[in-house]
Protein backbone atom coordinates (compact mmCIF):
# COMPACT_ATOMS: atom_id res chain seq x y z
CA UNK A 1 0.00 0.00 0.00
CA UNK A 2 1.52 3.42 -0.97
CA UNK A 3 2.38 5.78 1.82
CA UNK A 4 -0.56 8.07 2.67
CA UNK A 5 -0.15 11.77 1.96
CA UNK A 6 -0.08 14.78 4.26
CA UNK A 7 -0.76 17.88 2.14
CA UNK A 8 0.29 21.32 3.41
CA UNK A 9 -1.06 24.52 1.83
CA UNK A 10 0.37 28.00 2.50
CA UNK A 11 1.12 30.85 0.10
CA UNK A 12 4.00 32.15 2.28
CA UNK A 13 7.03 30.18 1.03
CA UNK A 14 9.16 30.36 4.24
CA UNK A 15 6.18 29.38 6.38
CA UNK A 16 5.25 26.57 3.99
CA UNK A 17 8.81 25.21 4.04
CA UNK A 18 9.00 25.38 7.84
CA UNK A 19 5.67 23.56 8.29
CA UNK A 20 6.63 20.82 5.82
CA UNK A 21 10.01 20.45 7.55
CA UNK A 22 8.42 20.00 10.98
CA UNK A 23 5.90 17.47 9.67
CA UNK A 24 8.54 15.54 7.74
CA UNK A 25 10.76 15.34 10.82
CA UNK A 26 8.09 13.46 12.80
CA UNK A 27 5.93 11.76 10.17
CA UNK A 28 8.15 11.42 7.10
CA UNK A 29 8.79 7.68 7.52
CA UNK A 30 5.10 6.79 7.38
CA UNK A 31 3.60 9.60 5.28
CA UNK A 32 4.48 11.52 2.11
CA UNK A 33 4.63 15.25 2.83
CA UNK A 34 3.54 17.31 -0.20
CA UNK A 35 3.48 21.12 -0.33
CA UNK A 36 1.15 23.45 -2.22
CA UNK A 37 1.33 27.25 -2.27
CA UNK A 38 -2.28 27.98 -3.27
CA UNK A 39 -5.72 26.52 -2.96
CA UNK A 40 -5.97 25.75 -6.66
CA UNK A 41 -2.61 23.99 -6.68
CA UNK A 42 -3.75 21.93 -3.71
CA UNK A 43 -6.97 20.92 -5.53
CA UNK A 44 -4.96 19.89 -8.59
CA UNK A 45 -2.71 17.72 -6.41
CA UNK A 46 -5.73 16.13 -4.71
CA UNK A 47 -7.30 15.37 -8.09
CA UNK A 48 -4.13 13.63 -9.28
CA UNK A 49 -3.85 11.65 -6.05
CA UNK A 50 -7.49 10.55 -6.34
CA UNK A 51 -6.97 9.37 -9.93
CA UNK A 52 -3.99 7.32 -8.78
CA UNK A 53 -5.96 5.99 -5.77
CA UNK A 54 -3.36 7.41 -3.41
CA UNK A 55 -4.78 7.90 0.10
CA UNK A 56 -4.72 11.36 1.69
CA UNK A 57 -4.58 11.28 5.48
CA UNK A 58 -4.39 14.98 6.40
CA UNK A 59 -4.75 18.41 4.82
CA UNK A 60 -3.07 21.25 6.74
CA UNK A 61 -3.97 24.62 5.27
CA UNK A 62 -3.55 28.29 6.09
CA UNK A 63 -6.77 30.31 6.24
CA UNK A 64 -5.71 33.62 4.70
CA UNK A 65 -4.55 32.98 1.13
CA UNK A 66 -5.21 35.00 -2.05
CA UNK A 67 -7.74 33.59 -4.47
CA UNK A 68 -9.06 30.88 -2.16
CA UNK A 69 -9.22 30.78 1.63
CA UNK A 70 -8.33 27.68 3.60
CA UNK A 71 -11.99 27.04 4.46
CA UNK A 72 -13.01 27.36 0.81
CA UNK A 73 -10.27 24.90 -0.09
CA UNK A 74 -11.47 22.38 2.49
CA UNK A 75 -15.02 22.66 1.20
CA UNK A 76 -13.80 21.72 -2.29
CA UNK A 77 -11.36 19.09 -1.03
CA UNK A 78 -14.10 17.01 0.59
CA UNK A 79 -15.13 15.47 -2.73
CA UNK A 80 -11.55 14.67 -3.79
CA UNK A 81 -10.24 13.27 -0.50
CA UNK A 82 -13.39 12.41 1.50
CA UNK A 83 -11.60 10.48 4.23
CA UNK A 84 -8.87 13.03 4.90
CA UNK A 85 -8.64 14.79 8.23
CA UNK A 86 -8.24 18.56 8.08
CA UNK A 87 -6.40 21.13 10.17
CA UNK A 88 -6.77 24.89 9.70
CA UNK A 89 -3.83 27.14 10.59
CA UNK A 90 -5.18 30.55 11.49
CA UNK A 91 -4.59 33.82 13.31
CA UNK A 92 -6.36 34.80 16.53
CA UNK A 93 -8.56 37.25 14.61
CA UNK A 94 -10.01 34.39 12.55
CA UNK A 95 -11.03 32.06 15.38
CA UNK A 96 -14.75 32.81 14.94
CA UNK A 97 -14.48 31.82 11.29
CA UNK A 98 -12.65 28.63 12.26
CA UNK A 99 -15.27 27.68 14.84
CA UNK A 100 -18.04 28.23 12.28
CA UNK A 101 -16.16 25.97 9.88
CA UNK A 102 -16.55 23.05 12.31
CA UNK A 103 -20.19 22.84 11.23
CA UNK A 104 -19.90 24.36 7.75
CA UNK A 105 -17.15 22.17 6.27
CA UNK A 106 -16.59 19.55 8.97
CA UNK A 107 -13.33 21.10 10.18
CA UNK A 108 -11.56 18.64 12.48
CA UNK A 109 -9.28 21.09 14.28
CA UNK A 110 -7.86 24.61 14.06
CA UNK A 111 -4.50 25.78 15.38
CA UNK A 112 -3.27 29.31 16.01
CA UNK A 113 -0.05 30.38 14.30
CA UNK A 114 2.81 30.25 15.08
CA UNK A 115 3.00 26.59 16.11
CA UNK A 116 6.38 26.74 17.88
CA UNK A 117 7.49 24.65 19.62
CA UNK A 118 6.00 21.88 17.42
CA UNK A 119 6.51 19.20 20.09
CA UNK A 120 4.05 21.02 22.33
CA UNK A 121 1.64 22.73 19.94
CA UNK A 122 1.67 20.96 16.57
CA UNK A 123 2.53 17.30 17.08
CA UNK A 124 -0.09 16.44 19.75
CA UNK A 125 -2.87 17.76 17.48
CA UNK A 126 -1.55 15.99 14.39
CA UNK A 127 -0.98 12.78 16.36
CA UNK A 128 -4.65 12.67 17.34
CA UNK A 129 -5.87 13.42 13.81
CA UNK A 130 -3.66 10.74 12.27
CA UNK A 131 -4.69 8.21 14.92
CA UNK A 132 -8.31 8.88 13.97
CA UNK A 133 -7.49 8.50 10.28
CA UNK A 134 -5.68 5.19 10.86
CA UNK A 135 -8.66 3.84 12.84
CA UNK A 136 -11.05 4.76 10.02
CA UNK A 137 -8.75 3.47 7.28
CA UNK A 138 -7.26 0.11 8.25
CA UNK A 139 -4.84 -1.53 5.85
CA UNK A 140 -6.42 -3.17 2.82
CA UNK A 141 -4.86 -6.50 3.77
CA UNK A 142 -6.77 -7.66 6.84
CA UNK A 143 -5.63 -10.84 8.56
CA UNK A 144 -8.83 -11.87 10.39
CA UNK A 145 -11.77 -13.16 8.33
CA UNK A 146 -15.29 -13.81 9.61
CA UNK A 147 -17.53 -16.13 7.60
CA UNK A 148 -21.24 -16.11 8.46
CA UNK A 149 -24.62 -14.71 7.52
CA UNK A 150 -26.31 -11.57 8.71
CA UNK A 151 -29.16 -13.33 10.52
CA UNK A 152 -26.86 -15.38 12.77
CA UNK A 153 -26.98 -14.16 16.35
CA UNK A 154 -23.51 -15.48 17.17
CA UNK A 155 -22.07 -13.96 13.98
CA UNK A 156 -23.39 -10.57 15.03
CA UNK A 157 -21.86 -10.99 18.50
CA UNK A 158 -18.45 -11.92 17.05
CA UNK A 159 -18.45 -8.98 14.62
CA UNK A 160 -19.46 -6.61 17.40
CA UNK A 161 -16.71 -7.94 19.69
CA UNK A 162 -14.07 -7.47 17.00
CA UNK A 163 -15.26 -3.99 16.07
CA UNK A 164 -15.44 -2.75 19.65
CA UNK A 165 -11.97 -4.12 20.40
CA UNK A 166 -10.56 -2.40 17.29
CA UNK A 167 -9.64 -5.66 15.54
CA UNK A 168 -9.97 -5.13 11.75
CA UNK A 169 -11.57 -8.05 9.92
CA UNK A 170 -12.90 -9.03 6.50
CA UNK A 171 -16.59 -10.01 6.50
CA UNK A 172 -17.71 -12.78 4.12
CA UNK A 173 -21.46 -13.43 3.89
CA UNK A 174 -22.20 -17.02 2.82
CA UNK A 175 -25.45 -15.84 1.24
CA UNK A 176 -23.66 -13.70 -1.35
CA UNK A 177 -19.92 -14.55 -1.26
CA UNK A 178 -18.71 -17.66 -3.04
CA UNK A 179 -15.43 -17.42 -1.12
CA UNK A 180 -17.36 -17.40 2.14
CA UNK A 181 -19.24 -20.56 1.19
CA UNK A 182 -15.97 -22.22 0.15
CA UNK A 183 -14.25 -21.38 3.46
CA UNK A 184 -17.25 -22.52 5.51
CA UNK A 185 -17.22 -25.82 3.64
CA UNK A 186 -13.50 -26.29 4.18
CA UNK A 187 -14.03 -25.72 7.91
CA UNK A 188 -16.85 -28.26 7.94
CA UNK A 189 -19.34 -25.65 9.17
CA UNK A 190 -23.01 -25.92 8.33
CA UNK A 191 -25.57 -23.08 8.55
CA UNK A 192 -26.10 -23.68 12.28
CA UNK A 193 -22.34 -23.66 13.03
CA UNK A 194 -21.57 -20.15 11.83
CA UNK A 195 -19.60 -18.03 12.20
CA UNK A 196 -16.22 -19.37 11.19
CA UNK A 197 -13.35 -17.12 12.26
CA UNK A 198 -10.03 -17.52 10.48
CA UNK A 199 -6.85 -16.16 12.07
CA UNK A 200 -3.52 -16.63 10.23
CA UNK A 201 -1.38 -19.64 11.18
CA UNK A 202 -4.11 -21.22 13.34
CA UNK A 203 -6.93 -23.68 12.80
CA UNK A 204 -10.35 -22.27 11.85
CA UNK A 205 -12.57 -21.40 14.81
CA UNK A 206 -16.17 -22.57 14.41
CA UNK A 207 -18.64 -20.48 16.43
CA UNK A 208 -15.96 -19.64 19.01
CA UNK A 209 -16.71 -18.40 22.52
CA UNK A 210 -15.69 -14.83 23.22
CA UNK A 211 -12.93 -15.97 25.58
CA UNK A 212 -11.49 -18.40 23.03
CA UNK A 213 -11.61 -15.73 20.32
CA UNK A 214 -9.89 -13.20 22.57
CA UNK A 215 -7.18 -15.73 23.44
CA UNK A 216 -6.58 -16.56 19.78
CA UNK A 217 -6.25 -12.86 18.94
CA UNK A 218 -3.71 -12.32 21.70
CA UNK A 219 -5.98 -10.20 23.89
CA UNK A 220 -5.35 -10.56 27.62
CA UNK A 221 -7.96 -12.73 29.34
CA UNK A 222 -6.14 -13.51 32.61
CA UNK A 223 -4.76 -11.29 35.35
CA UNK A 224 -0.99 -11.42 35.85
CA UNK A 225 -0.56 -10.44 39.51
CA UNK A 226 -1.62 -12.40 42.63
CA UNK A 227 -2.79 -9.25 44.43
CA UNK A 228 -3.74 -5.76 43.23
CA UNK A 229 -4.37 -2.50 45.03
CA UNK A 230 -7.56 -1.97 43.03
CA UNK A 231 -9.71 -4.24 40.87
CA UNK A 232 -12.12 -2.34 38.64
CA UNK A 233 -15.07 -4.32 37.32
CA UNK A 234 -16.29 -2.72 34.10
CA UNK A 235 -14.41 -0.76 31.44
CA UNK A 236 -16.91 1.96 30.64
CA UNK A 237 -16.13 5.67 31.11
CA UNK A 238 -16.17 5.39 34.94
CA UNK A 239 -13.96 2.30 35.03
CA UNK A 240 -11.45 3.59 32.48
CA UNK A 241 -11.23 6.99 34.17
CA UNK A 242 -10.54 5.28 37.49
CA UNK A 243 -7.90 3.10 35.84
CA UNK A 244 -6.11 6.14 34.44
CA UNK A 245 -6.08 8.04 37.73
CA UNK A 246 -5.24 5.04 39.91
CA UNK A 247 -2.43 3.75 37.70
CA UNK A 248 -0.97 7.22 37.21
CA UNK A 249 -0.82 7.59 41.00
CA UNK A 250 1.13 4.38 41.47
CA UNK A 251 -1.57 1.88 42.38
CA UNK A 252 -1.46 -1.63 40.90
CA UNK A 253 -4.68 -1.73 38.91
CA UNK A 254 -6.56 -4.37 36.92
CA UNK A 255 -9.75 -3.77 34.94
CA UNK A 256 -12.09 -6.68 34.14
CA UNK A 257 -14.52 -6.34 31.23
CA UNK A 258 -16.88 -9.08 30.07
CA UNK A 259 -17.57 -7.71 26.58
CA UNK A 260 -15.53 -4.83 25.18
CA UNK A 261 -14.25 -1.58 26.65
CA UNK A 262 -16.41 1.52 26.45
CA UNK A 263 -19.70 0.33 27.90
CA UNK A 264 -22.83 1.84 26.37
CA UNK A 265 -20.91 5.05 25.64
CA UNK A 266 -18.44 3.05 23.56
CA UNK A 267 -21.24 2.08 21.18
CA UNK A 268 -22.28 5.66 20.48
CA UNK A 269 -21.66 6.99 16.98
CA UNK A 270 -21.22 10.52 18.32
CA UNK A 271 -20.92 12.09 21.78
CA UNK A 272 -21.40 15.79 21.13
CA UNK A 273 -21.85 17.25 24.62
CA UNK A 274 -18.59 16.01 26.17
CA UNK A 275 -16.42 18.92 27.28
CA UNK A 276 -13.48 19.76 25.04
CA UNK A 277 -14.70 18.19 21.78
CA UNK A 278 -16.71 20.84 19.87
CA UNK A 279 -17.24 18.52 16.89
CA UNK A 280 -18.05 15.62 19.18
CA UNK A 281 -16.29 12.28 19.11
CA UNK A 282 -17.39 8.72 18.70
CA UNK A 283 -17.66 6.40 21.67
CA UNK A 284 -15.10 4.14 20.02
CA UNK A 285 -12.65 7.03 19.73
CA UNK A 286 -13.13 8.06 23.36
CA UNK A 287 -12.66 4.45 24.45
CA UNK A 288 -9.57 3.93 22.30
CA UNK A 289 -7.92 7.03 23.77
CA UNK A 290 -8.82 6.04 27.33
CA UNK A 291 -7.45 2.51 26.94
CA UNK A 292 -4.17 3.80 25.52
CA UNK A 293 -3.91 6.26 28.41
CA UNK A 294 -4.62 3.62 31.06
CA UNK A 295 -2.14 1.17 29.57
CA UNK A 296 0.49 3.87 29.30
CA UNK A 297 0.36 4.26 33.09
CA UNK A 298 0.54 0.50 33.63
CA UNK A 299 -3.07 -0.57 34.22
CA UNK A 300 -3.91 -4.15 33.18
CA UNK A 301 -7.01 -4.84 31.11
CA UNK A 302 -8.59 -8.31 31.23
CA UNK A 303 -11.16 -8.86 28.49
CA UNK A 304 -13.99 -11.27 27.73
CA UNK A 305 -14.33 -12.46 31.32
CA UNK A 306 -17.68 -12.55 33.05
CA UNK A 307 -17.65 -11.74 36.77
CA UNK A 308 -19.97 -14.07 38.68
CA UNK A 309 -19.22 -13.57 42.37
CA UNK A 310 -17.65 -11.51 45.14
CA UNK A 311 -16.08 -12.56 48.44
CA UNK A 312 -14.59 -10.84 51.49
CA UNK A 313 -11.37 -12.45 52.70
CA UNK A 314 -10.24 -10.41 55.65
CA UNK A 315 -8.51 -7.29 54.28
CA UNK A 316 -8.70 -8.69 50.74
CA UNK A 317 -11.64 -8.48 48.34
CA UNK A 318 -11.98 -11.27 45.74
CA UNK A 319 -13.72 -11.01 42.37
CA UNK A 320 -14.77 -14.42 41.02
CA UNK A 321 -15.00 -15.07 37.27
CA UNK A 322 -16.75 -17.67 35.15
CA UNK A 323 -14.43 -20.56 34.49
CA UNK A 324 -12.99 -20.61 38.02
CA UNK A 325 -10.47 -17.76 37.85
CA UNK A 326 -10.42 -15.05 40.50
CA UNK A 327 -8.72 -11.73 41.19
CA UNK A 328 -7.77 -10.57 44.66
CA UNK A 329 -7.38 -6.90 45.47
CA UNK A 330 -7.25 -4.63 48.48
CA UNK A 331 -10.15 -2.58 47.08
CA UNK A 332 -12.81 -3.08 44.41
CA UNK A 333 -14.60 -0.52 42.23
CA UNK A 334 -17.92 -1.61 40.72
CA UNK A 335 -18.29 0.23 37.40
CA UNK A 336 -20.37 -2.26 35.43
CA UNK A 337 -22.82 0.31 34.11
CA UNK A 338 -26.19 -0.83 32.86
CA UNK A 339 -27.65 -2.95 30.09
CA UNK A 340 -30.68 -2.24 27.95
CA UNK A 341 -33.84 -3.82 29.28
CA UNK A 342 -35.52 -6.53 27.24
CA UNK A 343 -38.61 -5.52 25.34
CA UNK A 344 -41.62 -7.59 26.44
CA UNK A 345 -43.44 -8.41 23.23
CA UNK A 346 -44.61 -11.64 21.63
CA UNK A 347 -42.04 -13.30 19.40
CA UNK A 348 -39.08 -11.05 20.18
CA UNK A 349 -36.99 -13.50 22.20
CA UNK A 350 -36.44 -15.93 19.34
CA UNK A 351 -35.55 -13.08 16.95
CA UNK A 352 -32.92 -11.43 19.16
CA UNK A 353 -29.73 -11.27 17.13
CA UNK A 354 -31.71 -12.02 13.98
CA UNK A 355 -33.02 -8.57 13.19
CA UNK A 356 -33.81 -7.52 16.77
CA UNK A 357 -30.90 -5.92 18.64
CA UNK A 358 -30.47 -4.18 21.99
CA UNK A 359 -28.43 -1.05 21.48
CA UNK A 360 -26.49 -0.28 18.31
CA UNK A 361 -22.85 0.22 17.43
CA UNK A 362 -21.60 2.86 15.05
CA UNK A 363 -20.50 0.03 12.75
CA UNK A 364 -24.10 -1.21 12.41
CA UNK A 365 -24.98 1.66 10.08
CA UNK A 366 -23.26 0.23 7.00
CA UNK A 367 -25.24 -3.03 7.04
CA UNK A 368 -28.66 -1.34 6.96
CA UNK A 369 -27.95 0.53 3.72
CA UNK A 370 -31.11 1.30 1.72
CA UNK A 371 -33.37 -0.50 4.21
CA UNK A 372 -36.06 0.62 6.66
CA UNK A 373 -34.93 0.57 10.29
CA UNK A 374 -37.07 0.77 13.43
CA UNK A 375 -35.71 2.24 16.67
CA UNK A 376 -37.65 1.71 19.89
CA UNK A 377 -37.02 4.32 22.57
CA UNK A 378 -36.64 8.06 23.06
CA UNK A 379 -33.52 8.60 25.20
CA UNK A 380 -30.28 10.19 23.98
CA UNK A 381 -28.84 6.82 22.98
CA UNK A 382 -31.84 6.19 20.73
CA UNK A 383 -31.51 9.62 19.17
CA UNK A 384 -27.81 9.20 18.46
CA UNK A 385 -28.46 5.80 16.90
CA UNK A 386 -31.23 7.22 14.73
CA UNK A 387 -28.98 9.93 13.33
CA UNK A 388 -26.15 7.47 12.71
CA UNK A 389 -28.31 4.83 11.00
CA UNK A 390 -30.09 7.48 8.92
CA UNK A 391 -26.83 8.17 7.09
CA UNK A 392 -27.20 4.81 5.34
CA UNK A 393 -30.76 3.57 5.80
CA UNK A 394 -33.57 4.36 3.40
CA UNK A 395 -35.79 5.33 6.33
CA UNK A 396 -35.49 5.33 10.13
CA UNK A 397 -38.72 5.05 12.12
CA UNK A 398 -38.60 5.90 15.82
CA UNK A 399 -41.27 4.18 17.94
CA UNK A 400 -41.93 6.33 21.02
CA UNK A 401 -44.40 5.64 23.83
CA UNK A 402 -44.61 9.28 24.90
CA UNK A 403 -46.16 12.32 23.25
CA UNK A 404 -42.84 14.02 22.47
CA UNK A 405 -39.09 13.51 22.34
CA UNK A 406 -38.24 16.56 24.44
CA UNK A 407 -39.20 14.90 27.73
CA UNK A 408 -36.38 12.35 27.54
CA UNK A 409 -33.88 13.55 24.93
CA UNK A 410 -31.40 16.45 24.75
CA UNK A 411 -32.69 19.32 22.65
CA UNK A 412 -29.78 19.32 20.19
CA UNK A 413 -30.67 15.74 19.23
CA UNK A 414 -34.39 16.50 19.03
CA UNK A 415 -33.74 19.39 16.63
CA UNK A 416 -31.64 17.25 14.31
CA UNK A 417 -34.06 14.32 14.32
CA UNK A 418 -37.09 16.49 13.52
CA UNK A 419 -35.14 18.16 10.70
CA UNK A 420 -33.84 14.90 9.18
CA UNK A 421 -35.80 13.97 6.04
CA UNK A 422 -35.16 10.23 6.45
CA UNK A 423 -36.29 10.01 10.10
CA UNK A 424 -39.93 9.79 11.16
CA UNK A 425 -41.31 9.52 14.69
CA UNK A 426 -44.35 7.47 15.68
CA UNK A 427 -45.57 8.94 18.98
CA UNK A 428 -47.75 7.18 21.56
CA UNK A 429 -46.87 3.86 19.95
CA UNK A 430 -45.19 0.67 21.13
CA UNK A 431 -44.13 -2.68 19.68
CA UNK A 432 -46.62 -5.37 20.65
CA UNK A 433 -45.29 -8.35 18.68
CA UNK A 434 -42.79 -9.50 16.06
CA UNK A 435 -42.50 -12.49 13.78
CA UNK A 436 -40.44 -13.94 10.96
CA UNK A 437 -38.99 -17.16 9.56
CA UNK A 438 -35.37 -17.26 10.72
CA UNK A 439 -35.17 -13.49 11.06
CA UNK A 440 -37.36 -10.46 11.70
CA UNK A 441 -39.90 -9.86 8.94
CA UNK A 442 -42.89 -8.16 10.56
CA UNK A 443 -43.67 -6.12 13.67
CA UNK A 444 -47.01 -5.19 15.19
CA UNK A 445 -47.33 -1.61 16.40
CA UNK A 446 -49.93 -0.78 19.04
CA UNK A 447 -51.18 2.80 19.32
CA UNK A 448 -52.43 4.57 22.43
CA UNK A 449 -56.06 4.15 21.34
CA UNK A 450 -55.61 0.35 21.31
CA UNK A 451 -55.51 -0.08 17.54
CA UNK A 452 -52.81 -2.27 16.02
CA UNK A 453 -50.89 -2.09 12.77
CA UNK A 454 -48.68 -4.71 11.10
CA UNK A 455 -45.65 -3.30 9.24
CA UNK A 456 -42.81 -5.06 7.38
CA UNK A 457 -39.48 -4.83 9.22
CA UNK A 458 -36.08 -6.50 9.03
CA UNK A 459 -34.11 -4.32 11.45
CA UNK A 460 -35.15 -3.18 14.93
CA UNK A 461 -32.86 -1.64 17.54
CA UNK A 462 -34.22 -1.34 21.08
CA UNK A 463 -33.34 1.40 23.61
CA UNK A 464 -36.01 1.20 26.33
CA UNK A 465 -34.19 2.04 29.52
CA UNK A 466 -31.55 0.18 31.40
CA UNK A 467 -30.97 -2.07 34.37
CA UNK A 468 -27.76 -2.88 36.26
CA UNK A 469 -26.30 -6.36 36.44
CA UNK A 470 -25.23 -6.52 40.07
CA UNK A 471 -26.54 -9.90 41.23
CA UNK A 472 -22.94 -11.19 41.37
CA UNK A 473 -22.27 -8.91 44.36
CA UNK A 474 -24.34 -11.10 46.70
CA UNK A 475 -26.33 -10.05 49.75
CA UNK A 476 -23.51 -8.18 51.47
CA UNK A 477 -23.75 -5.20 49.10
CA UNK A 478 -26.90 -3.14 49.65
CA UNK A 479 -28.80 -2.40 46.43
CA UNK A 480 -32.17 -0.89 45.68
CA UNK A 481 -35.05 -2.91 44.24
CA UNK A 482 -33.84 -2.29 40.67
CA UNK A 483 -30.33 -3.50 41.54
CA UNK A 484 -28.45 -0.18 41.71
CA UNK A 485 -25.65 -0.05 44.30
CA UNK A 486 -26.40 2.14 47.31
CA UNK A 487 -23.42 4.22 48.48
CA UNK A 488 -22.38 6.75 51.08
CA UNK A 489 -24.79 8.15 53.64
CA UNK A 490 -27.79 6.51 51.97
CA UNK A 491 -26.65 3.08 53.18
CA UNK A 492 -27.69 3.83 56.76
CA UNK A 493 -31.35 4.39 55.97
CA UNK A 494 -32.02 2.75 52.64
CA UNK A 495 -34.97 0.34 53.12
CA UNK A 496 -33.88 0.01 56.72
CA UNK A 497 -31.25 -2.53 55.67
CA UNK A 498 -28.03 -0.53 55.74
CA UNK A 499 -27.52 -0.39 59.48
CA UNK A 500 -27.20 -4.16 59.59
CA UNK A 501 -24.37 -4.07 57.07
CA UNK A 502 -22.25 -1.08 58.09
CA UNK A 503 -20.11 -2.01 61.09
CA UNK A 504 -17.43 0.69 61.30
CA UNK A 505 -17.56 3.69 63.61
CA UNK A 506 -16.76 6.03 60.72
CA UNK A 507 -19.37 6.92 58.12
CA UNK A 508 -19.02 5.37 54.68
CA UNK A 509 -17.18 7.44 52.09
CA UNK A 510 -19.42 9.09 49.46
CA UNK A 511 -18.98 6.36 46.78
CA UNK A 512 -18.37 3.49 49.19
CA UNK A 513 -20.77 0.54 49.25
CA UNK A 514 -22.01 -1.31 52.32
CA UNK A 515 -18.83 -3.44 52.41
CA UNK A 516 -15.73 -1.43 53.27
CA UNK A 517 -13.25 -1.19 50.47
CA UNK A 518 -15.91 -1.67 47.80
CA UNK A 519 -16.88 1.42 45.81
CA UNK A 520 -19.29 2.13 42.96
CA UNK A 521 -19.09 4.71 40.18
CA UNK A 522 -21.04 5.60 37.08
CA UNK A 523 -24.43 4.37 35.95
CA UNK A 524 -24.43 1.32 38.26
CA UNK A 525 -24.64 3.58 41.32
CA UNK A 526 -28.02 4.66 42.71
CA UNK A 527 -28.97 8.23 41.72
CA UNK A 528 -26.05 8.73 39.33
CA UNK A 529 -26.52 11.26 36.51
CA UNK A 530 -26.28 8.71 33.65
CA UNK A 531 -23.95 10.92 31.61
CA UNK A 532 -20.44 10.24 30.28
CA UNK A 533 -18.94 13.29 31.98
CA UNK A 534 -20.39 12.45 35.38
CA UNK A 535 -19.23 8.82 35.07
CA UNK A 536 -15.69 10.00 34.32
CA UNK A 537 -15.84 12.34 37.30
CA UNK A 538 -17.06 9.62 39.63
CA UNK A 539 -14.33 7.27 38.41
CA UNK A 540 -11.70 9.87 39.27
CA UNK A 541 -13.35 10.65 42.62
CA UNK A 542 -13.47 6.96 43.51
CA UNK A 543 -9.67 6.73 43.24
CA UNK A 544 -9.31 9.55 45.77
CA UNK A 545 -11.57 7.63 48.16
CA UNK A 546 -9.69 4.37 47.53
CA UNK A 547 -6.50 6.11 48.62
CA UNK A 548 -8.21 7.21 51.85
CA UNK A 549 -9.47 3.70 52.46
CA UNK A 550 -6.12 2.00 51.77
CA UNK A 551 -4.39 4.38 54.18
CA UNK A 552 -6.54 2.97 57.00
CA UNK A 553 -6.04 -0.78 56.43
Amino acid sequence: MPRPTILTVDDDEPVSAALARDLRTRYGKEFRIIRATSGQEALDILTELALRTRPVALIVTDQRMPGMTGIELLAEAGSKAPGAKNLLMTAYADTDVAIAAINDVGLDHYLLKPWDPPTERLYPVVDDLLDDWRAENPDAEVDVRVVGHRWSERTYEVKTFLARNHVPYLWLDVEVDEEGRRLAGLAGAGPDDLPVVLVPDTDPMVSPSTVDLADRLGLRTHAEQPLYDLCIVGAGPAGLAAAVYAASEGLQVVVVEREAPGGQAGRSASIENYLGFPRGLSGADLTHRAIAQARRFGAELVLARDVVGFEQRGPVRAVLMAGGDEIEARAVLVATGVSYRKLEADGLETLTGRGVYYGADASDAAQVRDEVVFIVGAANSAGQAALNLAQHAKQVVMVVRGKSLEASMSQYLVDRILAAPTISVRYETQVAAACGEGHLELITLEHSDGTREDVPATWMFVFIGASPRTDWLGDAIVRDRAGYVVTGQEIAWHDGAGSAHWVLSRSPYPLEASVTGVFAAGDVRLDSMKRVASAVGEGAMAVHLVHRYLATV
